[in-house]
């Protein structure tokens, strides 16, 4: 079984991904060129409020594919594009309107990946969906960013075709504009943090693990089943070692029970790997799979009533983002090293 823990419908969502964080780089240096060449005071704030938002998003992504919990590879394409529109950046003859109307261009592009990602998800599983939750507040910054940008090109294009200037009350109709997105948006929280606490990354990671656990046991296609466990498998395996060398050395002086959470971990894992060669069209795997749940769900019941107790009232909210990023960084190392022993032969 171990040779098809990965499905081709997740590897795509993953390259999707791999995609957006590519761009979000480019997305990024552009605006920091911008505001370097553009003498209007007002669109320079505008242009700086944008990329403090990309930069964060950047976070974002980041803390996405790390929940997700598939690695992938930018498609080739949209590696050529990008290489393409930065030497059109370069290019000293092209004007600020000519650049910012590409770059409008590029968030289009943006917001449409995140979009497919998140219907693409809707088909896939419902713990895809789980895992790139945080994606609604990039994708819908992302839509704002696009009527602020139309603003800005209206400003540039007039005074490049007129030498003169745009009539007045243009941003008031550009707020107007993104107040209707919110709206049909609905309820959307925009963090203000380029990085979650602890707290956040271990529930989104229960709350996955949960909705795989259901996927399982909702479908008898042994082909779904085995899809399911394999991403049940790896994000459990990396999430516990990853909790076992951030998590638990930090909460121990505060945690006397430590020692026994270790040991649900181990046990955890050891479970992971016994059911890992089962046929999944085979009785005996749901029931292993069945004693895993109770398993895992005793240990998250045990985490987030004594170890989440514990890191808010021993951690400030800025060690908690700290360990947030410490422990995403494990994870993301972890992701790779088991990518590369699962697939000895990937270059």
């Amino acid at each position: 079984m171990s040779s098809t823990l990965d499905d081709s419908k997740r590897l795509a969502i993953a390259a999707q991904l791999a995609d957006m964080k590519l761009l979000q780089n480019l997305l990024i240096n552009n605006e920091q060129q911008f505001i370097e060449d553009c003498t209007d005071d007002d669109i320079c704030d505008r242009l700086q409020d944008m990329l403090e938002d990309d930069q964060k998003n950047l976070g974002v992504i980041d803390t996405v594919i790390v929940q997700y919990g598939v690695k992938g590879e930018p498609n080739k394409t949209t590696q050529k594009m990008i290489e393409q529109v930065q030497k059109l950046m370069e290019d000293s003859e092209l004007t600020l309107f000519e650049k910012v109307r590409e770059h409008e261009l590029l968030k289009h592009k943006q917001t449409m990946a995140g979009l497919l990602i998140h219907k693409a998800a809707q088909v896939v599983g419902a713990d895809i969906e789980a895992a790139i939750t945080p994606l609604n507040t990039v994708n819908f910054e992302n839509r704002t960013h696009q009527e602020q940008l139309k603003g800005i090109l209206e400003i540039l294009g007039v005074r490049e075709l007129t030498g003169k200037e745009a009539k007045q009350g243009l941003w008031a109709r550009v707020q107007d504009a993104v107040a209707a997105l919110t709206g049909v948006v609905g309820s959307v929280v925009t963090r203000t943090d380029d990085e979650m606490s602890i707290r956040d990354l271990l529930l989104m990671d229960h709350t996955k693990s949960d909705t795989l656990f259901v996927e399982i046991f909702s479908t008898d296609d042994p082909q779904k089943i085995q899809e399911y466990f394999g991403q049940l498998y790896k994000d459990i395996k990396v999430h516990g070692m990853a909790e076992e060398e951030v998590i638990y050395p930090a909460v121990r002086p505060y945690y006397e029970h430590t020692q026994e959470i270790y040991a649900q971990t181990d046990e955890v894992i050891q479970m992971l790997d016994e059911i890992k060669p089962l046929n999944p069209s085979s009785s005996e795997f749901k029931a292993k799979v069945e004693q895993l749940r109770t398993a895992v769900r005793t240990h998250i019941n045990q985490e987030e009533k004594d170890i989440f107790p514990q890191l808010r009232h021993n951690f400030s909210h800025e060690q908690q983002k700290q360990m947030a990023t410490e422990f995403k960084t494990v994870k993301s190392k972890l992701q790779d090293q088991m990518a590369a022993s699962l697939n000895p032969t990937a270059t």
